[in-house]
């Protein structure tokens, strides 16, 4: 019985037992139904004097099913308007609602949608007419599920740490100073993107590289780690590609931590792999690195460190970063 709505039958069974005092669960007992269902029927149709009569109590849900289903995004233009600005702008969903309920604007102040609303509305209401899906992370059409991830080629890399040593805080996000690194590749060009994401504080660097070398990421991260102060990166956590090979002079050269996943199992460094599903919101599967300057990647990168995130309490990543170190990173 489970979905069907309450026949007539049974709602004149429901105002037979109300009257003999039966209790709610017994009367879902005999009615097959779970005792919910018996007591959202009572508090929806019964009379104006708090009887329920079957007759009038079936008319009423008839009558509430006939009514067309109007969204609140399609009666609230202020709040319909203010959405599709903030997904426009690139905030997701979850980060939409995040900021109603937590950061409300001055002109839509009271105002509130749950992202999944948002969602509906995208794929099954107005929204589905205005393309909106576009602006979401994955551009997809139709909602999806997410399923298993491509798997790697296992390259030989010498001195690695597997991930299972990682200490207890790095993977609680409880301290600063632990990042993850990862590249990505276009086959359009020989040059890619160098990412580097901190755990605790989502703080996002992106950088292009000639090559996928280990050479030129070790640079990267040279680079990376004598512009900010001692001790901002403890720990570097990496999959098995061949770009991060030279992690072990990092170590040496630095004292930091390194380690890498499983083969195959580059989900193990979700932070990293999410940020770069959001870069790729920005340059696509095929884009040409050459053509994209590295201000057109600054530009990227600071998207990136000044969008909230739900995670962080709908705090941006900068924010988060200067909350728990005291510093400011440009």
């Amino acid at each position: 019985m489970r979905g069907q709505e309450l026949t007539l039958y049974e709602r004149q069974k429901i105002e037979l037992f109300v009257r003999g005092r039966w209790s709610v669960r017994k009367i879902g007992r005999n009615l097959y139904r779970d005792h919910s269902v018996i007591i959202r029927e009572l508090d929806r149709n019964q009379d104006p004097d708090g009887r329920y009569r079957a007759e009038s109590a079936h008319t009423r849900a008839q009558t509430r099913k006939s009514r067309p289903h109007v969204r609140g995004l399609d009666r609230d233009d202020v709040l319909r308007n203010h959405v599709i600005a903030q997904l426009q702008e690139g905030l997701s969903p979850e980060q939409v609602s995040g900021r109603l309920k937590n950061r409300p604007e001055s002109q839509i102040a009271g105002s509130y949608v749950c992202h999944e609303t948002i969602y509906q509305w995208i794929y099954e209401g107005q929204g589905r007419f205005m393309g909106l899906y576009q602006y979401l992370t994955r551009k997809h059409k139709k909602r999806q599920r997410r399923f298993g991830r491509k798997s790697r080629k296992n390259k030989g890399i010498l001195h690695m740490t597997p991930i299972r040593y990682r200490p207890e805080e790095v993977e609680g996000k409880r301290v600063c100073g632990h990042w993850e690194s990862d590249s990505i590749v276009s086959r359009a060009s020989r040059p890619a993107l160098s990412v580097q994401r901190e755990r605790a504080s989502h703080l996002t660097f992106i950088t292009k590289i000639p090559d996928m070398t280990a050479e030129s990421t070790e640079t990267v991260l040279r680079n990376r780690i004598d512009s900010l102060p001692p001790g901002s990166f403890q720990s570097i956590t990496f999959d098995r590609g061949g770009e991060g090979g030279n992690h072990w002079k990092l170590r040496m050269d630095y004292a930091i931590d390194t380690y890498h996943c499983d083969p195959y199992c580059s989900y193990q460094k979700g932070a990293v792999e999410n940020t770069n599903s959001l870069i790729r919101r920005f340059f696509p599967k095929g884009t040409d690195f050459h053509l994209i300057t590295d201000r057109e990647i600054y530009d990227v990168q600071e998207k990136l460190n000044n969008r909230p995130r739900k995670s962080l309490g709908y705090k941006t990543p900068r924010e988060a970063y200067r909350e728990l170190t005291g510093q400011v990173v440009h």
